[in-house]
């Protein structure tokens, strides 16, 4: 039985039950560990409906009773219809239960996705339903960069709305680059009064002739941060923040010259960074740079806390090492550590923060370059030069997150059409996408087992605004979202098929959330950007 669901369920059927009407009368009964599910509940289907759905009592009919069964996988879900005269959604635990209501929300239609009534008085039905349900990975992401186009909070509060729309339950939230520091920390302000804001904005790639001249800036406080934070946690979505180090620095260093390489540049010069590339100006390995950013977690780790946050993301990815090399002080650490190289003094700063974080509870992740040098024994690995860096680390003991660029980076363009906007990268069509297999054939059984999940990257670089943001991550999301969440067949044996038939259901779902998404037949003509000049690379991509 097809119910036209994204992500696929692992099993559904009817066992010829009848379906289930909501009227004024429907009540919500709530066990222990479900209310935040019942919040949600009420919130997004009362809105969409107008329906009260007070609380209900134990014995109550026309309800919609949540309910926890420890037998089920934590995330797992079980939904039926019909049985007395109500739907019962049980869950394994609390995520688990919320995860049957957004199967609930899919089954109600494109108009449970709308925030008020357009059918007053109409009695939303749900088919007659007996899913059984739960996630193939357990770390199912999108990144979001904030830092090269900054979203306002309430687009990243939408943003946690959507991943939970389709059952993904990480969302890393990148914060700092070359081009802009986006949470405010309270024992350095000049990182966001300084670091947050730049003159212009390349405008396409880097190689193009254009300019934004509008200066762009903004950031979050800490009071934003907690907003987001528990917005998160009430969806079941935890956060993995990322503060980069030691590389894509340079609006950290505009703040504070005395972060960088001042015995080479002049630090003092520099500004926020206004175009896109992999930036020389990195921070000096100083005790002054680890006692800075020592501070700077600590803010953070309040801000993200270890329940929603386990992970801190420290970056470490495309950290050009010239000016350590011309360095004095930086070659006089390498001599006083006894290290090898400037690889090994990367490694260095890695392993400092890692024993830092491990001491207060948290686990750091990386880019797949901290592998360079050496990796301490508990960090975590996000492998998105390819799968080598994942098949590495994962080999080695390590806990992987597979984020290919070549498959999942979704600033990368949907079409080989000249009228894709800003095209940077391969062609990663929704099928494409869809076929993306995160566990790489051939790794071994214990190596497996460190394969976290699997998240998307969607890089601002190209996209200033939220309709940009979406036109790149819509439809590709839902594919992906299914890569994640359901049991697939091998890449060549999927119903691509099947799911484009089942898109056309959801597309209907976008249309009432207002997500702004790229058409089966290509860009709208507000959506095209003709004159910006991209990256576009030809050919499949490598599988390196």
């Amino acid at each position: 039985m097809d119910m036209d669901l994204i992500p696929a369920p692992v099993r559904t059927g009817d066992d010829g039950r009848c379906g289930f009407l909501f009227d004024q009368a429907t009540t919500i009964t709530a066990a222990p560990g479900t209310r935040s599910t019942e919040r949600w509940l009420r919130t997004t289907l009362g809105a969409a409906f107008g329906l009260p759905l007070a609380p209900g009592g134990e014995d109550a009919t026309n309800t919609v009773r949540l309910a926890i069964d420890p037998a089920l996988e934590p995330e797992g879900y079980r939904l039926t219809t019909g049985t007395g005269q109500r739907v019962e959604i049980t869950g394994g635990g609390p995520a688990g239960v919320f995860w049957g209501a957004q199967t609930l929300r899919q089954l109600l239609g494109p108009e449970a996705f709308r925030r008020a009534p357009v059918n007053p008085g109409a009695r939303p039905a749900v088919p007659a339903a007996d899913i059984e349900d739960h996630p193939r990975f357990g770390w199912r992401g999108m990144m979001l960069d904030v830092a090269r186009h900054f979203l306002p909070k309430d687009d990243v509060l939408r943003y946690l709305d959507l991943l939970a729309a389709h059952k993904l339950n990480v969302f890393h939230f990148h914060l700092t680059d070359d081009q802009g520091w986006r949470i405010e920390i309270k024992r350095h302000p000049r990182l966001t009064e300084v670091g947050s804001w730049r003159s212009r904005t390349k405008h396409g790639h880097r190689a193009s002739e254009l300019w934004d001249e509008t200066p762009h800036g903004g950031f979050y406080t800490q009071d934003d941060i907690r907003e987001i934070v528990a917005y998160a946690a009430e969806r079941h979505i935890r956060v993995v923040p990322e503060i980069d180090i030691p590389g894509h620095s340079q609006a950290a260093i505009a703040a504070y010259p005395e972060l960088g390489n001042a015995d080479v540049v002049d630090t003092t010069a520099l500004t926020v960074w206004d175009t896109w590339g992999i930036n020389a100006n990195v921070l000096a390995p100083t005790d002054t740079t680890l006692r800075f950013f020592e501070g700077v977690l600590e803010e953070v780790l309040d801000l993200f806390p270890a329940a929603t946050s386990p992970f801190i993301h420290i970056g470490g990815d495309e950290c050009r090492k010239e000016q350590w090399k011309e360095s004095p002080t930086a070659q006089a650490r390498i001599e006083e550590f006894g290290l090898a190289n400037e690889d090994e003094l990367q490694s260095w700063i890695i392993r400092h923060f890692d024993t830092w974080l491990t001491a207060r509870g948290r686990r750091l992740i990386g880019w797949d370059e901290i592998l360079e040098g050496g990796l301490p024994a508990g960090a975590a690995v996000s492998s998105w030069r390819g799968y080598g860096g994942g098949i590495a680390a994962a080999e080695a003991g390590h806990d992987v997150v597979m984020c290919p660029e070549q498959h999942v980076y979704l600033d990368h363009r949907q079409d080989g059409g000249p009228d894709e906007p800003m095209p940077i990268g391969f062609v990663r069509t929704l099928e494409d996408v869809y076929r993306f297999e995160p566990v790489p054939p051939g790794l071994s059984e214990e190596a497996a087992r460190h394969i976290l999940g699997t998240q998307a990257n969607v890089w601002t670089e190209v996209m200033q605004n939220r309709a940009r943001v979406d036109y790149q991550v819509f439809p590709r999301l839902a594919a992906f979202a299914e890569v994640a969440w359901s049991p697939l067949p091998p890449s060549a044996e999927r119903d691509h098929a099947g799911f484009e038939r089942r898109m056309t259901a959801h597309y209907a779902r976008l249309d009432a959330l207002g997500v702004d998404y790229r058409p089966p037949g290509g860009p709208l003509p507000r959506q095209q950007r003709p004159g910006v000049l991209g990256r576009p690379l030809e050919g499949p991509p490598p599988n390196v």
